[in-house]
């Protein structure tokens, strides 16, 4: 079985590849014989089309697993051509070329898809309505992919975390260096999900023989403050932290991207189709800082 991974240096491919490189970690598929290629954005822009097109006809994956993508989110209102070229066209290229090459394409989206003002779970069926640049430039990601392919996994996740830089934990560590009072959002509610899960429960899907569009995340529900204090007291991040409105953090002068209040999404529909439960939120920070501390 043969596994293309873009984005290969973003938190989610590393993933993928400690997984995959190591079978013993796989919850399935122990007895295939595995492929990888991984390649960055140096070595695969996937908003080159011909690009694209080239990857997948030399290496002729069995799947797809993009994991590239443009997150900044703020820097996205200012840059939408690049978020619409990686986030979009990137995922357009990767169907295409995977519907000549018959291969399985598996991709990420975001809750932020969403615009936050349903006041419950957003499921499956709820239709994207995103507020901010960045949730735009992913919708129509979502949106192109399917006109081009059905063989596909379309996950849409949430505030990702795992082993790297560009995550909401990883910045709390990079504060409580440098600051004695942390305050963070109180008025932004999603799921913080973790790498390891993601990973798990994708390869589950494909063994299933899954398609179609799932939400992936952990269970529950959490805002960014509520994140914050629980990681913070597991990891010994001796700081105080208060909670403050998302407006604190948008001056005039310098002006953010909205984010929806309550973005969380169901994965009920995901666990009943591989018949098990997801672990809370919480379950998946008590392993990250296990792991962070190497116990």
């Amino acid at each position: 079985m043969k596994f293309l991974i873009t984005g290969a240096k973003g938190q989610l491919a590393k993933e993928f590849l400690r997984v995959l490189q190591n079978k013993s970690l796989l919850p399935i598929t122990r007895n295939l014989s595995l492929e990888i290629k991984a390649l960055d954005k140096e070595s695969l822009d996937v908003s080159d089309s011909n690009a694209v097109s080239e990857a997948v006809s030399s290496f002729r994956p069995d799947v797809v697993l993009n994991c590239a993508a443009y997150n900044i989110v703020d820097k996205a209102e200012e840059d939408f051509d690049t978020a619409f070229r990686v986030n979009a066209l990137g995922p357009k290229n990767l169907a295409y070329a995977c519907k000549i090459f018959n291969a399985l394409l598996i991709h990420y989206s975001t809750d932020y898809v969403f615009d936050g003002g349903k006041g419950d779970f957003y499921t499956e069926h709820d239709r994207p309505a995103p507020i901010n640049a960045y949730g735009k430039s992913k919708a129509s990601g979502e949106e192109l992919l399917q006109k081009e392919t059905d063989n596909f996994l379309l996950f849409r996740v949430s505030w990702v975390y795992g082993e790297g830089k560009q995550n909401f934990l990883y910045k709390l560590k990079e504060w409580a260096e440098k600051q004695e009072i942390i305050r963070v959002a109180c008025n932004q509610i999603s799921i913080p999900t973790y790498t390891e899960d993601i990973v798990r429960f994708t390869i589950q899907a494909i063994d299933e023989g899954l398609r179609g569009v799932y939400h992936l995340t952990n269970s529950g529900y959490a805002s960014r403050y509520e994140v914050a204090r629980y990681f913070g007291e597991r990891f010994g991040l001796d700081r105080l932290i208060l909670p403050v409105s998302s407006d604190y953090f948008s001056p005039p002068d310098r002006p953010t991207a909205k984010r929806p209040y309550f973005s969380a999404m169901s994965n009920s529909t995901l666990s009943k189709d591989l018949r098990l439960s997801i672990p809370d939120w919480r379950d998946g920070i008590e392993r990250f800082v296990k792991r962070s501390k190497g116990k």
